[in-house]
């Protein structure tokens, strides 16, 4: 619970001296019971500005403002503040506060004027112990057992027993103090929607459906049952949730927090053009208020409704009313999708990198890994389209040899060569009989080994000349044999030095492409001047000939 905090100053009190029709603190108690805060604060308000000095009113308006986990912007003035009543609502706000010892003493005051008799006092206090963190339940109980000796009959006593053995996680205990409850007012509402709630704890879906239906049917306005069986109903019957919405808000304070969850059930129930009609009726109702949520269920319905525009304009409009603290995953997803459909994918790729951050289901992660390399990949910004495609890769299961090829190509086109020659060398080994991945390890080693020094793509050109020549009518196989004869010839003559080798390297290379004359000029050099033909082959090379291995461009493949 928040820290409480306590003002210095005192409400201004306007006192007319009228009283007649003036609200009465049992109409605000009534309120209370059907949890209706905003209620019984406007009626305790009224009450306390012709009678400032009521303390029972001004214990209650502490428990409303308490119940609503707010800061409770009161002083009690005197005398009230010595009253029993007085003294049980400043000792909620020391105890709420976690000032045990000040609330300790303003209790006992209490407890003491009424020589723990007054099964009212009692109940506060008790109250007080099963609201606050710093609560002790034990001794709640205590007391609740003194003012039922006094009020045998009163089920507000025994529902309050009830919440003391749950905030013990005594659910037994607590059940059977609802049901005590029940004995005395067989509709007493509020003990039913109690024993629900038990029974929520628990998943039991079955019994806290009967509790919070007993619990309307006994009493159609006990708003807090209504509220509960929507829940329920709006993660499995939007339209039973939309029924039991409805009348859940015609029972409690009109506010913009209901008009949020009338707004949102629209959203659920694809009624896009409604919800957005519903933002402009709250505009008008509650002008000046504010529920940051409202706008962005707007701007997922306009985002539904292919408005993009007016989509990013109430997503930004929400990002700058709500917390940090606030945003879900969906919310920068959402954000990631307008602008990819605005055709900004450097914003959706920023927005989709703070969603993937916050994504705690492992499926979702990979989807959000696969958008964002997609979206990288669309910017030519290759590096960081091989950070989420590894992403994306690595320990998922449904990843295929595609996904992999087009990490180790993402590398590649990044020129991060010694990243593409290991994610290809994985290819390799997960699928060696497929020529691919001895291919593009080839490209990514010839453009690591530039002078041709190490011959370290030689190894892959030689598995990737045992795999393609099993079909040399293929016209991909025949490319890549062309290339890897090329290459192989070069490195014979540069490096070796082996002519004799490299002549017969450029002779299976003309057998596949007869009258390529690169291949027969540097065969005739070879053939004529050995000793010239390093040089020359070396000059040829660097100039781009046919068979050098940076003379040919990138062929991306669309399938594997």
């Amino acid at each position: 619970m928040r820290q409480l905090l306590l003002f210095t100053t005192v409400l201004c009190l306007a006192i007319d001296g009228t009283k007649a029709q003036s609200p009465s603190t049992a109409d605000a108690r009534h309120l209370l019971y059907y949890e209706r805060y905003d209620g019984a604060a406007t009626e305790l308000q009224s009450i306390l500005t012709t009678d400032p000095g009521n303390s029972e009113a001004w214990w209650l308006l502490t428990e409303t403002y308490l119940n609503r986990h707010q800061p409770a912007p009161i002083t009690i003035p005197a005398p009230a503040a010595e009253q029993p009543t007085g003294l049980c609502a400043r000792g909620f706000i020391f105890l709420y506060n976690h000032k045990k010892d000040s609330a300790a003493s303003c209790f006992s005051k209490a407890l003491t004027a009424t020589k723990e008799k007054d099964p009212v006092i009692l109940l506060a206090v008790a109250h007080a112990h099963n609201m606050s963190d710093s609560g002790d339940a034990h001794y709640a109980l205590e007391l609740l057992t003194k003012a039922i000796k006094k009020d045998k009959h009163n089920p507000e006593l025994y529902v309050e027993m009830g919440d003391s053995y749950r905030r013990l996680e005594d659910g037994g205990n607590a059940f059977r103090a609802y049901h005590d409850a029940l004995t005395e007012d067989a509709k007493y509402a509020k003990a039913m929607y109690k024993s629900g709630k038990i029974f929520v704890s628990q998943n039991n879906s079955e019994q806290y459906l009967q509790y919070f239906n007993d619990a309307v049917a006994a009493d159609t306005s006990y708003a807090p049952a209504w509220y509960e069986l929507y829940y329920h109903w709006y993660f499995r019957d939007v339209n039973k949730a939309m029924d039991d919405l409805k009348h859940y808000t015609a029972n409690d304070d009109p506010g913009i927090r209901n008009d949020y969850l009338v707004t949102d059930m629209l959203y659920s129930s694809a009624k896009y053009a409604d919800a957005v009609q519903k933002r402009s009726s709250c505009s008008a109702s509650h002008a000046g208020a504010t529920e940051p949520r409202l706008y962005k269920l707007i701007a997922y319905s306009y985002k539904e409704l292919h408005d993009s525009a007016k989509a990013l304009d109430y997503m930004q409009q929400y990002f700058n009313k709500q917390k940090d603290t606030s945003f879900v995953e969906k919310d920068f997803e959402t954000m990631g999708d307008i602008y990819a459909s605005l055709n900004h994918p450097d914003s959706a790729t920023k927005y989709y990198a703070q969603a993937a951050l916050l994504q705690k289901d492992t499926l979702q992660r990979y989807a959000f890994a696969k958008k964002l390399a997609d979206g990288y990949k669309k910017q030519k910004d290759y590096a960081n389209q091989a950070i989420w495609l590894g992403k994306y890769y690595n320990g998922n299961t449904k990843a295929t040899n595609l996904d992999l090829f087009n990490w180790g190509l993402a590398h590649y086109m990044a020129k991060d060569y010694p990243m593409a020659d290991s994610v290809f060398a994985m290819y390799e080994t997960k699928y060696p009989d497929q020529d691919f991945g001895y291919y593009w390890r080839a490209r990514a080693d010839v453009a690591i080994d530039t002078a041709m020094t190490t011959g370290m793509a030689i190894p892959q050109y030689m598995k990737l000349i045992d795999i393609c020549t099993k079909d040399t009518t293929n016209k991909t196989n025949r490319k890549h044999l062309i290339e890897s004869y090329g290459y192989i010839a070069a490195y014979r003559a540069n490096a070796q030095k082996d002519y004799e080798g490299a002549i017969e390297y450029f002779g299976k290379l003309l057998a596949l492409d007869p009258g390529n004359t690169d291949a027969e000029h540097y065969i005739a050099i070879l053939k004529k001047n050995p000793e010239k033909s390093r040089s020359t082959t070396t000059h040829s090379t660097a100039a781009g000939g046919e068979w050098a291995p940076n003379s040919h461009k990138i062929h991306p493949f669309h399938h594997i």
